[in-house]
């Protein structure tokens, strides 16, 4: 099986997470081989975590991609903001977070940052399928 990679969504602001929660189902549910449920949760759960990075510390808009691998998922969110996540305490009471870059590097076979441009990179996560 070839990987089968796709341009999900272009989301332009945080009201439109739920669409990129639902373009990454969608994506899931037409693999020709499908993904178990507990994996396609994680895939989701993934796509929510970065996807609201990416809008929280960039511009207010990004693109999600997800491809298919014959033995993983990858989801990718190019960003803007040149800082790369990071392992760091959550804040539990002041609402700063700290607790999705370690759900995600839980969840996830592996992670990567690649800088793509100047100030620019793009988060991956590569996930079991």
């Amino acid at each position: 099986m070839n990987a089968v990679s796709v341009n999900v969504a272009t989301v332009p602001s945080a009201t439109s997470l739920a669409g990129a929660r639902e373009s990454a189902r969608d994506f899931l549910g037409g693999l020709l081989r499908p993904i178990a449920a507990e994996g396609a949760g994680a895939v989701v759960l993934v796509v929510s975590e970065l996807v609201t990075n990416a809008l929280r510390h960039g511009s207010g808009a990004c693109t999600l991609e997800l491809t298919a691998h014959p033995d993983s998922i990858e989801v990718s969110v190019p960003g803007d903001s040149p800082k790369a996540p990071r392992m760091r305490a959550p804040d539990l009471n002041g609402g700063t977070g700290g607790c999705g870059w370690p759900m995600v590097d839980c969840l996830a076979r592996t992670t990567a940052v690649p800088r793509r441009a100047v100030g620019c990179k793009t988060v991956s996560a590569l996930l079991v399928r």
